[in-house]
């Protein structure tokens, strides 16, 4: 392998075509990364393309739990890397930029399989320095979207974790995860298990325009109700409110009470924040389909975030209805009362936006 990525600022595509053509051993993201530099996407000869569309190489990987700082949870699990759900939110689309891909149409094409994900994974959790910490899985890219049909690296990943009784928790929009409803009820059982299905609108229009290669919204709040009849704890992430498309009041709660219809555990949401990579991608997007919204975003997006009183008029209103709908563990009795000043108020902020 090192022999054929040798002399590496002299070296052509032409020359780099065959580390793909070995068939035996995957070549590891880092060789990924330098092929594409040298001849882009299409010098990837080893990638397959599948019926849709999508073009997927295997690659091998060095670590499978990934640490990261600032959020909920310090590890994180990702088997594939890009999305053919292709949601131009998306803040994933950054990391396709990390092997010298694009954030727009690369990240839902080109799609990344850790073959030896799993063997990797086992090697870490039998680690004397492991502690067993909370595993955070699918939060770069949807461990469940189609190619995990073929490959099952989600499920064989979830049986390694199950063996060692390491708690998870999983966010997916692919409603393939009930199919492992059977393992994900046992670790619910056992060392801890939360399955987070991302339903940011119950919207069609939305829906289509703003996740364009995912299952129906329905779809997967049937997965929802299908889990949690099985003994899983699995809700809903609102995730992400994207500003002027799905933050009406009006349809915040048809999204939210769609989710406790389907018998949601818990609902979580978070505006939309844009940062390098999908700032330029959802921007572009959105002077394309909605040009009218593009003044409001800048003046909206001075930064990474909206604003903070668009989240806080945003997180006020979720907060009633899920009181309303019984989603934050109170009774919904008596939450009418304190619904139309915040709806009102709401509405004021939300309504164009």
């Amino acid at each position: 392998m090192a022999n054929i990525i040798r002399n590496n600022r002299e070296t052509n595509v032409e020359t780099l075509i065959p580390l793909f053509d070995l068939g035996k051993t995957s070549p590891t993201t880092r060789e990924v990364a330098d092929v594409v530099r040298q001849g882009g996407a299409d010098a990837l000869s080893g990638a397959v393309r599948r019926a849709d569309a999508a073009r997927y190489q295997e690659v091998r990987c060095r670590s499978a739990l990934n640490e990261v700082k600032g959020m909920p949870f310090q590890w994180t699990l990702n088997p594939y890397r890009g999305c053919t759900h292709g949601c131009h939110y998306c803040y994933a689309r950054r990391y396709h930029t990390q092997f010298e891909l694009g954030a727009d149409d690369d990240f839902a094409s080109v799609i990344f399989v850790k073959t030896n994900f799993v063997a990797v994974l086992r090697r870490e959790l039998q680690s004397p320095g492991w502690r067993g910490d909370y595993v955070a899985m699918g939060t770069a890219t949807d461990c469940y979207q189609p190619i995990e049909g073929h490959y099952t690296l989600t499920r064989r990943a979830l049986e390694a974790l199950h063996e060692f009784r390491n708690p998870v928790g999983v966010v997916t929009k692919g409603p393939m995860v009930v199919r492992d409803k059977d393992l994900l009820a046992d670790m619910t059982r056992t060392a801890g298990c939360t399955v987070c299905v991302s339903v940011p609108t119950v919207d069609e229009d939305a829906w289509r325009q703003l996740e364009p290669g995912t299952a129906h919204p329905l779809q997967r709040l049937r997965a929802v109700r299908e889990l949690v009849d099985a003994g899983v704890r699995a809700g809903v992430l609102m995730n992400p409110i994207v500003p002027g498309l799905t933050s009406r009041p009006a349809l915040l709660e048809r999204t939210v009470k769609a989710a406790a219809d389907h018998g949601a555990c818990f609902l979580g949401c978070n505006v939309m924040f844009l940062e390098g990579g999908t700032r330029e991608h959802f921007m572009q997007w959105l002077a394309q389909n909605h040009a009218d919204l593009v003044l409001g975003y800048e003046r909206l997006y001075t930064g990474k975030y909206a604003t903070g009183a668009y989240r806080k008029a945003v997180a006020k209103t979720l907060q009633v209805l899920r009181g309303k709908y019984g989603l934050d563990g109170r009774a919904s009795s008596g939450e009418e009362a304190a619904m139309p000043p915040v709806i009102r108020e709401a509405r004021q902020r939300l309504l164009s936006w």
